[in-house]
């Protein structure tokens, strides 16, 4: 997985982060009991979800762990079962196929030590791939749809259409989303589930090059926006149509409690998005926004494309000005002072297209981040 699901304890709430970490750890503690100590390392908090999908349709499966220095040495329940180990099946095999992309491209640890990383991804494809099948799937389709990506790119240009180049990572991603309905002994969610996971895997793709845009054209590296013509602006609208779509599919799953997947697939999930591409449509046309770079007191930090982390001094002097002008509470969103991460405002919105009634504050008003 991506990685970009990155949820906080103030949006979470106590009950729901309690179950997010348990899913972490299992799939952590699955990694370790299955496959040694070194595959924890694909541990990834889009992976969980996995794990989440399966026991949001099943019911809960936990047992208690022993002290974890990641835990502050607490022990925990932590979820266990056929759910954690396909999170960890497919973790290792999108992993292996990462390490295999690295290693083809010559970049990255990987690339500069080829055979160690060709080693570790045999190695972690093949256990992955075993898990699968003691599950009951074959991981193989999978893994095909991902190895497309290279031909897929090597096709594409000028003016094809974006989604032809996340068509692979959609479909496998898809199919991971499919197998929580096979496993949870609920077929009739695993079409619904299969295009939550497509959608996931469009949105996942599209950040990760927006992220890496500038990075890429400086480099000369392949990125699908600059290879395409795609736009960010058209990156940003493609990744909001994905967000609804999700939404609606969700809303065709029948769930024992859906609190948890829902949380993570509709709020964190644009919370990913509006990190990346920032705010749309949250003011009514022709309105300022405070929050925008030069607009009166705010116009310090301004709002950055790329994070452009502030130093020691510099930051604590972002914070104090920041305090003094009430950003952390009025402007919507606003940087981290020292990390210059977009952080959202305290407007208690869940977004355009929630309709779930949350009465909470959904920000992460984090100033020390």
């Amino acid at each position: 997985m991506f990685g970009i699901i990155r949820p906080c304890r103030n949006r979470l709430g106590t009950e729901l982060r309690s179950a997010w970490l348990s899913h972490l750890c299992g799939m952590c503690l699955s990694l370790r009991d299955e496959h040694g100590h070194l595959s924890r390392l694909v541990t990834n908090y889009d992976g969980l979800v996995i794990s989440a999908a399966v026991e949001a349709q099943s019911g809960v499966s936990r047992r208690t762990a022993g002290p974890c220095a990641l835990r502050g040495m607490k022990s925990a329940d932590v979820a266990v079962g056929s759910g954690a180990r396909l999170a960890a099946s497919v973790s290792l095999v999108l992993a292996s196929l990462k390490i295999q992309d690295h290693v083809d491209d010559g970049d990255g640890l990987a690339g500069k030590v080829p055979w160690a990383g060709r080693a570790m991804a045999h190695r972690w494809a093949a256990k992955g791939l075993e898990t699968a099948s003691d599950l009951g799937f074959d991981a193989s389709v999978m893994v095909a749809a991902v190895r497309r990506q290279p031909e897929v790119e090597a096709g594409t240009g000028l003016g094809s259409s974006v989604l032809v180049v996340t068509e692979p990572t959609e479909t496998a991603t898809g199919f991971a989303f499919a197998q929580t309905a096979l496993i949870a002994g609920r077929p009739q969610n695993t079409e619904p589930l299969r295009e939550v996971g497509r959608l996931f895997g469009r949105v996942a793709h599209l950040i990760d090059a927006a992220e890496d845009l500038e990075e890429d054209r400086a480099s000369g590296a392949w990125n699908p926006l600059l290879v395409t013509g795609t736009s960010v602006e058209e990156a940003h609208r493609l990744c909001l149509d994905a967000l609804t779509g999700v939404k609606l599919a969700l809303d065709e799953v029948e769930f024992t409690d859906s609190r948890l997947v829902h949380k993570l697939m509709v709020h964190e999930l644009e919370e990913s998005v509006i990190r990346v591409f920032g705010k749309r449509h949250r003011h009514p046309p022709g309105q300022p926004r405070w929050s925008d770079p030069g607009s009166g007191l705010w116009a310090y930090p301004r709002l950055n494309w790329q994070r452009r982390p502030r130093g020691c001094f510099e930051g604590c002097g972002a914070f104090l000005y920041m305090c003094g002008t009430c950003q952390f509470c009025c402007r919507d969103p606003f940087p981290g002072p020292w990390s210059d991460k977009r952080r959202d405002g305290c407007g208690g919105d869940c977004g355009p297209n929630c309709d779930c009634n949350c009465n909470s504050c959904d920000c992460c008003c984090c100033p020390c981040d």
